[in-house]
C-alpha cells in the first residue's frame, strides 16, 4: 500500500509537467509526437526487460487472445488519452486538459462502483454530485459540453480501470501495449517520410529532435510508475492521488501560459475542488475511525 501511494505520487509529479514537454515540442504535429512517443518507449522498454531477465511471460502471452484482446483496448485507450492531450497543449488548452484530470478521479469513483462493485457512502455520492454540477456549469457557461477534459478523464479512468484488473504486471504490460502499437506508430512515421513532411530532423530541428528520442523514458517511467501504483491501491486512493498532476498543470497553464482563467472558469472549478476535497476528507476520516476502532480491539 505504501509503495503503491509512492509510485503513484511520483508518477502524477511527472504528468504534471508534460505542458513544459509537449510545448517545447511546438514545432512537432501532434499525431507525429504520439508516434515517436511510442516507437522510442519500446527499446527503453525492452532494455529494462533485458536487465531484469524478464522474457518468459512473452513465451505464452501471444497464445491468450482474451489477454490479447484486453491489452489491445488498453493500448488504444492510452494512444487515444495521449493524443488527445498532446492536442489540447498545443492548441493553448492546457486548463481544459487539467480539469479533464481534475475529473478522472471521479470518474474512478464511478467505475469502482459500477464495475468493481465498490460500494460508495453517502458523502462519496454527493461529492460525485457536487463535480457534475461543476461540469455542467462549465458547458452552461461555455455553451457546449467540455468535451477536452471528459475525452481525457474517460480515456484515461478506463485505461486504469483496466491496468488494475489486468494479467500482466507493470513492465510486462506496458511493453505488451507498446509492441501493439508500434505497428501503427512506424507506418504512420514512414508515411511522413516518404511525403516528406516529417519533423525529426537532426539537421533542421536538432533540438526537437533530441527531445523526440527523449519521449521514450519519458513516458514509459511515469507510466510503468502508475501502473505498478495501480495494482497496489484502491481505485479510490489512486482518485485520491491523481489530482497532484491537474494541479500543476492548471498552475502553468495560468502562470506561465497565461490562459484565461475567468471568473465564470473559476466557479465550475471550484464545484470541482470543493467535490474532491469532499471525497478526500470522508476517505481520509473513515481510514482514522477505522485504525482508532482496530486500535481499541
Amino acid at each position: 500500500m505504501r509503495k503503491g501511494i509512492i509510485l503513484a505520487t511520483c508518477s502524477y509529479l511527472a504528468w504534471g509537467g508534460f505542458p513544459l514537454y509537449f510545448k517545447a515540442l511546438s514545432k512537432v504535429t501532434p499525431p507525429e509526437i504520439l508516434a515517436y512517443r511510442i516507437i522510442w518507449a519500446l527499446p527503453f522498454l525492452l532494455l529494462v526487460l533485458a536487465s531484469r531477465s524478464q522474457w518468459t511471460w512473452l513465451l505464452t502471452v501471444f497464445r491468450r487472445p482474451a489477454v490479447l484482446a484486453g491489452f489491445a483496448a488498453s493500448a488504444l485507450l492510452l494512444a487515444a488519452n495521449w493524443l488527445l492531450y498532446i492536442w489540447a497543449v498545443s492548441t493553448d488548452r492546457v486548463v481544459d486538459g487539467s480539469l479533464g484530470y481534475f475529473i478522472t478521479p471521479i470518474f474512478n469513483v464511478l467505475l469502482g462502483y459500477v464495475l468493481l462493485k465498490e460500494r460508495l457512502r453517502l458523502f462519496q455520492w454527493t461529492a460525485v454530485a457536487i463535480a457534475a454540477l461543476g461540469v455542467l456549469w462549465l458547458a452552461l457557461q461555455s455553451g457546449h459540453m467540455p468535451w477536452i477534459s471528459l475525452g481525457l478523464a474517460i480515456t484515461f479512468g478506463s485505461y486504469g480501470l483496466l491496468r488494475k484488473t489486468a494479467a500482466l504486471g507493470a513492465l510486462e504490460g506496458l511493453t505488451l501495449e507498446t509492441m501493439l502499437l508500434v505497428p501503427f506508430a512506424l507506418s504512420y512515421v514512414i508515411y511522413l517520410a516518404t511525403q516528406g513532411i516529417t519533423r525529426f530532423s537532426f539537421v533542421d530541428d536538432s533540438t526537437s529532435a533530441w527531445l523526440l528520442l527523449a519521449a521514450g523514458p519519458i513516458t514509459a517511467i511515469p507510466l510503468l510508475a502508475f501502473s505498478a501504483a495501480a495494482r497496489r491501491i484502491p481505485m479510490a486512493t489512486l482518485g485520491i492521488l491523481q489530482y497532484i498532476a491537474p494541479s500543476i498543470q492548471l498552475l502553468i497553464g495560468v502562470w506561465i501560459y497565461h490562459e484565461p482563467f475567468g471568473v465564470h472558469r473559476q466557479i465550475g472549478f471550484v464545484f470541482i475542488w470543493s467535490a474532491l476535497i469532499l471525497y478526500t476528507a470522508e476517505g481520509l476520516w473513515r481510514g482514522y475511525r477505522s485504525k482508532t476502532v482496530s486500535a481499541a480491539n
